[in-house]
């Protein structure tokens, strides 16, 4: 386990500092003001990103909101969960999902949620042995 301190992305800075990290999972991200402009759109929508960091490197991220629907009531939904490679089997992504479990509560959740690639065995692993269940399986279409 590396030490890792969790903080909640809030200024600027905050957010670019996480880009690395985040275009590992999210390739598209053309740069650190593409994803600022993004994770400021989502924040207008109740979406929150936080940081793991290892002295001054970000290592770790996830990105969460509060949700409500009829299926399951107020929920904590994760966008975004990623370690950077390197860093992943530390405890990292663990720590992630628990603060974003412990904010979850708080908030009066009954269930944090997500989704993952078919093709994602490892995250799948990870998501099981950290209780997550595959409890629904998401379908989508582009309309592009």
């Amino acid at each position: 386990m590396i030490a890792t301190h969790l903080r909640r992305a809030v200024t600027d800075a905050d957010i670019a500092s996480c880009f690395i990290v985040l275009q590992q999972l999210r390739p598209h991200l053309a740069g650190e003001a593409d994803l600022l402009a993004r994770v400021r759109r989502q924040e207008a929508e109740g979406y929150q990103l936080l940081i793991a960091s290892h002295g001054e490197c970000s290592v770790g991220a996830a990105g969460y909101r509060i949700q409500e629907n009829l299926i399951r009531g107020r929920f904590a939904y994760v966008d975004d969960l990623v370690v950077l490679k390197g860093k992943q089997r530390h405890g990292v992504g663990a720590r992630l999902l628990d603060e974003v479990a412990r904010r979850a509560k708080e908030a009066g959740c009954g269930w944090i949620v997500l989704d993952t690639g078919l093709d994602n065995a490892l995250g799948q692993r990870f998501y099981f042995r950290w209780g997550l269940l595959a409890t629904a399986l998401h379908f989508g279409k582009s309309l592009n």
